[in-house]
């Protein structure tokens, strides 16, 4: 018979009495390929390849330092009014008569510092849990609302200094908040 496509004997058939195609019952060293050291359940639980360490975050480090940040945020901008209107001579946060620290707007404009601290360890704490490279987007994140926050007094109708000191403390405590909960969160993360 001619050799073809499904007969014997060409290239590309298959051929039943080729003794080359059968799977032997013992490899070239004897072993019999039912023995147990082949695919035993035993031995492969005895054996576990190591695995590549997953983080973990101390969440108590993390808002610890959070907690402080906030702390830090609300007294840079006390101190922001402060130098603003003692040394520049600029009513802001209150009209010039309202003392050095300004009126009930210095007291809103700290605890809103201390909130956006909060807010910003917030997001790191999901951020170190969710994502690769969490401090990466953190510090995008926290970055470009700090630039939002810094240009919208620029946008306001105040006379300029009151714009610029208002946008120079924004951006202040933005840089702030960035910086310490960044590495706040760089210090929480642990590789177990």
């Amino acid at each position: 018979m001619a050799g073809g496509y499904g007969s014997g004997g060409g290239y590309g058939t298959w051929d039943r009495g080729d003794e080359t195609r059968r799977l032997p019952d013992q490899d070239q060293y004897g072993q019999q390929y039912g023995d147990p050291q082949y695919g035993d359940p035993q031995y492969a639980q005895e054996y576990e390849p190591p695995r590549a360490p997953k983080p973990s975050v101390d969440a108590g480090r993390l808002w610890a330092a959070g907690i402080a940040t906030a702390i830090v945020a609300a007294l840079v901008a006390m101190v922001g009014t402060l130098i603003v209107r003692a040394v520049l001579r600029i009513a802001f946060n209150g009209p010039a008569s309202s003392g050095a620290l300004g009126d009930s707007r210095t007291v809103l404009l700290c605890v809103l510092s201390a909130v956006a601290a909060l807010a910003a360890t917030g997001l790191a704490h999901l951020l170190l849990v969710s994502t690769p490279r969490p401090m990466t987007y953190l510090t995008w994140i926290v970055g470009l609302v700090t630039v939002v926050a810094a240009l919208l007094p620029l946008l306001g109708s105040a006379p300029i200094g009151e714009r610029v000191a208002n946008s120079v403390i924004h951006l202040v405590i933005g840089l702030v908040i960035s910086s310490l909960v960044a590495g706040a969160g760089a210090s929480a993360r642990r590789m177990r």
